[in-house]
C-alpha cells in the first residue's frame, strides 16, 4: 500500500466504513446513551426539553436515538433512516451548550459530523443494508 497515493480501493472503502460506523455507534452507546440510562432519575426533571413534550419524554427519545439508533449504525441496518434522529439528537446537544463548536459543543458537533458523512456516503458493503440490496428474488 502506497501512503502518497489517492486511488482507494472498494474493499478498503468499505472496511473503513465499518470501522467508522462501529466506532461512531459504539462510542455514542458507551458515553452518551448509557450514561443517560445510568442516570435516568437525576436526568428525568433536568434533562432540556426540545419538544415541548417535558424533559422526561425528551430524555426517553434520547436515549432510543443513542441506544437503538446506534446499535442499527453498527450493523449498517436501515443506516440513513437510523441517521436522521442521531443527526437531530446531536443538533439539539450543540443547540443546548449555545453552538460552541470550539467549546462545550465540540463533541456533539464532531458525532454530528461523522453522522452526516454516515448519512451522505452510506453505510458501505460490509453493512445489512448491502445485503438485503444484493438480493435477487425469483
Amino acid at each position: 500500500m502506497k501512503l502518497s497515493t489517492t486511488k482507494i480501493s472498494p474493499k478498503t472503502l468499505s472496511f473503513g466504513l465499518l470501522l467508522f460506523r462501529l466506532c461512531l455507534g459504539g462510542l455514542m452507546i458507551a458515553n452518551h446513551g448509557w450514561m443517560k440510562i445510568v442516570n435516568y432519575e437525576v436526568l428525568k426533571t433536568q434533562f432540556f426539553d426540545f419538544l415541548g413534550l417535558g424533559s422526561q419524554i425528551s430524555l426517553i427519545l434520547a436515549i432510543t436515538a443513542e441506544i437503538l439508533c446506534s446499535i442499527l449504525l453498527i450493523f449498517g441496518l436501515y443506516t440513513r433512516v437510523v441517521l436522521i434522529p442521531l443527526i437531530i439528537t446531536m443538533l439539539v446537544a450543540i443547540g443546548t451548550h449555545g453552538w460552541q463548536i470550539f467549546g462545550e459543543a465540540e463533541m456533539g458537533f464532531l458525532y454530528l459530523l461523522g453522522f452526516v458523512f454516515l448519512f451522505i456516503v452510506g453505510p458501505g458493503d460490509n453493512s445489512i443494508d448491502a445485503r438485503m440490496n444484493k438480493r435477487t428474488y425469483f
